[in-house]
């Protein structure tokens, strides 16, 4: 019979950290490492795709084979314009249900002899090997052990790669192939594990959205040169035939401001949105998806269009109005709504000047 000794009151673990109101809405976060491993095979081949864009920082090009049979080649950095003839790195990135073990590579290592062998291309400078349930313990140790991989690899050749190879014809490990495969350099065989696929993730553009956690810290906004850069001229323009429209003489240029002390500071403060808007944009080509910043100049365009195509009494007056709309509308949908600021939604507005979408003074006027 069960004593009452036996039996214990049901006490949960208190929290060592306070509750936020992210917690009660999402739940505790999932660790990103146990994030990777429950993937699904959609899911890792997206994230293997979004990670491999970190690569381009290394290498001149970066490609994924995509050609019938992989030859061993799954995600190829290239270090110069001459491919594979080139020095070059690969990363073979599987997905299991198991951490990768020694039985899981043998026939990878035999690719990438063999097909080197034949002149396909050259060995690679690094191979390395990932798995969405990162490295096992065996095959670390192994590839942290050039000689011993290279015995066990040809121990295991007869079983994994003289069938494993090709479908077409089997390769024994005999004759010159033996001599190239005594030779050949087992130093370039290492992996990376699942917490540097992530770091690596990090630094693109999709991290935030696949792993949620919020936007990395922005940078400060850039500061508007003192004489401005050619991607300027059109909104500048405009800004200009906006001062000239309520002054009623012809604006050509800033020093022609010089004499309005009033319009000479709009002028300038406008400059300083323009380029906080440019930052954003900046910000947003490396932290979220292409297309992100966009789907916001099209929100604040929807915003403020029926604003700006107002009667006004001159083209400064809608310039002030359309961008005094413009920073009350919220966009909370977007992706980049906690890293945005007034002067962002004004500069925007600039923006969309810049690319005639909208118009201060517009022709029939």
């Amino acid at each position: 019979m069960i004593s009452d000794i036996d039996l214990q009151e049901i006490i949960p673990r208190e929290r060592t950290s306070s509750a936020s109101a992210m917690h009660v809405v999402s739940g505790i976060p999932v660790p990103k490492p146990l994030r990777v491993r429950s993937f699904s095979p959609e899911e890792w081949e997206e994230f293997v795709e979004e990670w491999g864009s970190s690569l381009k920082a290394e290498y001149t090009k970066v490609r994924r084979f995509g050609g019938s049979g992989d030859l061993g080649v799954d995600i190829a950095g290239f270090c110069s314009p001459e491919g594979f003839k080139g020095i070059w790195d690969n990363y073979q990135c599987k997905r299991y249900g198991h951490p990768l073990r020694p039985s899981d590579i043998w026939v990878e290592i035999g690719k990438i002899i063999y097909y080197s062998f034949k002149g396909y291309y050259i060995p690679p400078r690094r191979h390395y090997f990932a798995g969405s349930q990162d490295i096992g313990t065996t095959l670390e140790q192994l590839l942290n052990n050039p000689e011993e991989l290279q015995f066990k690899a040809e121990e295991n050749w007869n079983q994994n790669c003289k069938s494993g190879i090709t479908s077409t014809m089997e390769i024994p490990l005999s004759g010159e192939l033996l001599d190239y495969f005594q030779v050949f350099d087992f130093s370039i065989f290492s992996s990376r594990s699942v917490v540097e696929l992530i770091e690596g993730h990090s630094r693109t553009q999709f991290h935030s959205v696949r792993f949620g956690g919020g936007l990395p810290f922005r940078p400060d906004s850039l500061k508007p040169p003192e004489v401005p850069a050619g991607s300027e001229s059109r909104y500048i323009r405009q800004l200009f035939d906006a001062y000239g429209n309520y002054l009623d003489k012809a604006i050509s240029g800033e020093a022609d401001l010089e004499s309005h002390g009033a319009l000479k500071k709009d002028y300038l403060r406008q400059r300083e949105r323009f380029y906080h808007a440019e930052s954003l944009r900046n910000f947003a080509r490396d932290t979220v998806p292409e297309g992100t910043f966009a789907a916001l100049q099209d929100e604040i365009y929807y915003g403020v269009v029926d604003v700006c195509e107002d009667d006004h009494a001159d083209g400064f007056a809608r310039m002030k109005a359309t961008i005094t709309h413009s920073s009350t509308i919220a966009a909370s949908a977007n992706a980049l709504a906690s890293a945005f600021k007034t002067q962002d939604r004004q500069g925007i507005c600039h923006q969309l000047a810049n690319d005639d979408r909208l118009a201060w003074v517009p022709e029939n006027e």
